[in-house]
């Protein structure tokens, strides 16, 4: 089975749950920004959660099916539309062979994830089919979607049927955004007043804002304790001599944006990391859009297990309501 891409959109990839295993060696994890609409659109169709499909950015593709094929529509709000008639999110339905599917304006949220019954099926790279535009690896040739693209669709599993989710199972989120935040290693580094107003400020998402990291822009400028810069640091007082990075990890290049890395950022590098968003709230940053306004919010290791378990417990639900 495949399918053809007549328009691409902005920016439509192909994505999965991502590679593990090898950010030792510099590349990244990867995979969809928002993992629990991959998810969810995978169980939709009768996929492994795993299975690859594509992530489209503030505006959907147009694609062509060669075959009927089964498929469902996730995460950020976007009228959907086969041949011109409306179909809804977070359920799956059938596109026949012949005919479009399409998609309308944004309206809320940044990230579709459309699933494909049986998977898209391209080359997997280290264990992932994953796009990585940077590395060149996973996808289809390692890049974007381009138009003409022919798009490869496995088998669907004998439990590939119709289902509507019940949206009352999705999380509600907080206006303005709250992305909770694990102080980390080099906290110690803003002094005690920018450390609170780091947590007071309001700011808001940058129109730098991609798979690589988000930036926040808005709050007041933080304030270093003094020293003196290591041998091999750089002269500004966020600058380090090299250190990892973490999934999620904040980053404050200056102390006047902070930057939140996500799922192609590199792993390590010349500026200190002050903590990291918890993996409970990284979905949600792969939904936000420019201007959107956020607050971080400081929580302690219990509080970010638990938000984790809290995570985990309503994708069980939404698994059990879907079987």
């Amino acid at each position: 089975m495949t399918f053809e891409v007549v328009k691409p959109g902005l920016l439509t990839t192909i994505q999965d749950l991502g590679r593990p295993g090898y950010f030792h060696l510099g590349i990244p994890e990867g995979g969809a920004m928002d993992r629990a609409a991959m998810r969810i659109a995978n169980m939709l169709v009768g996929n492994p959660e795993d299975a690859a499909g594509l992530e489209a950015v503030f505006i959907g593709p147009e694609l062509t099916f060669n075959d009927d094929t089964l498929v469902a529509v996730c995460g950020a709000e976007m009228p959907i539309l086969v041949d011109g008639e409306a179909r809804d999110g977070w359920s799956s339905f059938m596109v026949k062979a012949g005919q479009t599917l399409k998609f309308g304006f944004l309206k809320t949220g940044a990230r579709i994830y459309i699933a494909f019954a049986g998977g898209i099926d391209t080359p997997p790279a280290l264990g992932s089919r994953a796009t990585y535009p940077i590395g060149a690896l996973g996808g289809f040739e390692g890049r974007a979607l381009a138009a003409g693209d022919v798009v490869p669709v496995g088998a669907a599993t004998s439990n590939a049927k119709e289902r509507t989710l019940d949206k009352s199972l999705l999380a509600e989120l907080p206006k303005p955004a709250e992305l909770r935040v694990l102080p980390g290693l080099y906290w110690h580094r803003l002094t005690e007043a920018s450390q609170d107003q780091f947590f007071a400020d309001e700011w808001k998402v940058a129109p730098e804002a991609d798979r690589m990291g988000y930036r926040f822009r808005g709050g007041n400028p933080m304030e270093f304790v003094e020293r003196e810069q290591p041998f091999g640091a750089g002269s500004d007082p966020s600058n380090i001599v090299d250190g990892c990075y973490s999934y999620g990890s904040i980053q404050v290049p200056g102390g006047t944006e902070p930057i939140v890395l996500h799922r192609d950022a590199v792993s390590g590098g010349g500026y200190f990391t002050i903590g990291a968003i918890i993996s409970a709230d990284m979905d949600l940053i792969g939904q936000l859009q420019p201007n959107t306004p956020v607050r971080f919010v400081r929580v302690d290791m219990d509080k970010a297990l638990t938000a984790r378990q809290e995570r985990k417990d309503r994708l069980q639900k939404i698994r059990k309501s879907l079987s």
